[in-house]
């Protein structure tokens, strides 16, 4: 799989359920614990930090 695909479907999981695009990019890190607080807060906050940690 090409790198471009791989980032597609990490962003369009990152849309669906934020938390898990971030697990499958980085694993059970710092990006993803942030990630799951920003979506129990809000499920917008969540899928804008997991869009942002996946693409930096």
């Amino acid at each position: 799989m090409r790198e471009g695909t791989a980032t597609f479907i990490d962003i369009l999981l990152a849309i669906i359920l934020p938390p898990l695009g971030v697990f499958l990019k980085f694993g059970c890190q710092v990006e993803f614990w942030i990630c799951l607080i920003l979506t129990l807060f809000g499920y917008l906050p969540g899928i804008i930090y997991a869009v942002y940690a996946i693409t930096k």
